[in-house]
């Protein structure tokens, strides 16, 4: 059995090896069908970086197939499905993704403050982006590794995800997307989501011209199934997250301004991420929660987030 350790060189080796083979000494960047600020995100991670649908080229030269991506910033919380990963604290990170064709490889790290303790998230992503019929399709699978988490825990897990983007007109976008888990966060629960939402370019300001604008908003479900008998053999609790904001781009910078919301209750939130923080007072349950702990992990939120993106 890998240790922590021996993971994470594993991944590092993996990382390296997707650089070296997909990106070339005289990469060009690939034209995209999608613009970074009117992506609908839908819940797949990607640590401080926004979710891009890339459409494959055009032009079929090979100069035109390559492409990749870099992208780097921080936020004043990270969320992910509606819940804080960095314990409503601002977080970093960077991501890289390298293309040829319809094919990604990508890897990001990201700050985390997690009951576990890790070091950081770095998480390790392949799969393909086709497109049919004026649809988008993005398939793929990620590899969430946390170095250096305590007390014998290990929450490395794998998920699947699918999501299907089609631009309805010059300044509107639609996605769906699902997502699978056959154990997430190494509890020995699968979890399942779908999520859906839609992106509106803005009109361009008259006084900054150079200067674009999009409203964004997604919503989506999660739920599970049973933990191992170890962690209580219950299921964590589904919920609903929902989000909306607008993202401003100039060049190569961005800035999103976003609110984020979720159905769990105080309780449900401590159930579902272990908060150390957590407070009594709540509702008691004698299977899940029987000192009613309650978290405020997973509370209403706005988020300020800036990162620049070369491509």
């Amino acid at each position: 059995m890998l240790t922590p350790g021996d993971r994470l060189k594993a991944a590092a080796c993996v990382a390296a090896m997707w650089f070296v083979l997909l990106a070339p000494h005289e990469v060009l960047a690939q034209t995209s069908n999608d613009q970074a600020g009117s992506s609908v995100s839908l819940g797949a991670r990607r640590g401080l970086a926004t979710e891009r649908t890339q459409g494959v080229a055009a032009d079929d030269t090979t100069e035109q197939r390559f492409a990749y991506t870099f992208a780097a910033g921080m936020a004043s919380d990270y969320i992910y499905r509606g819940v804080t990963l960095s314990a409503h604290q601002p977080a970093v990170g960077a991501a890289f993704e390298a293309r040829f064709g319809s094919f990604y490889a990508g890897s990001t790290v990201t700050s985390v403050k997690l009951p576990s303790e890790p070091a950081a998230e770095l998480s390790f992503t392949s799969g393909f982006r086709p497109s049919l019929s004026g649809f988008d399709f993005d398939i793929g699978v990620t590899y969430f590794l946390y170095p250096g988490e305590v007390g014998g825990i290990d929450t490395d897990y794998f998920e699947f995800v699918g999501r299907v983007d089609r631009k309805l007109t010059d300044t509107v976008r639609v996605a769906a997307g699902f997502a699978y888990s056959p154990n997430v966060s190494n509890t020995g629960a699968w979890s399942k989501y779908a999520a859906a939402g839609i992106g509106i370019e803005l009109p361009k300001l008259g006084l900054l011209p150079d200067v674009t604008a999009s409203f964004t908003t997604s919503a989506g479900y999660l739920w599970f199934g049973n933990q191992s008998a170890a962690l209580g053999g219950f299921a964590l609790p589904a919920y609903a997250t929902f989000n909306a904001g607008v993202t401003f781009k100039r060049n190569h910078f961005n800035f999103d301004l976003r609110y984020y919301d979720t159905s769990l209750s105080r309780e449900n939130c401590f159930v579902f991420t272990g908060d150390p923080g957590a407070r009594p007072g709540g509702r008691i349950d004698p299977v899940t929660n029987p000192e009613g702990l309650t978290s405020s992990w997973c509370r209403s939120a706005v988020v300020g987030k800036v990162w620049f993106a070369l491509d």
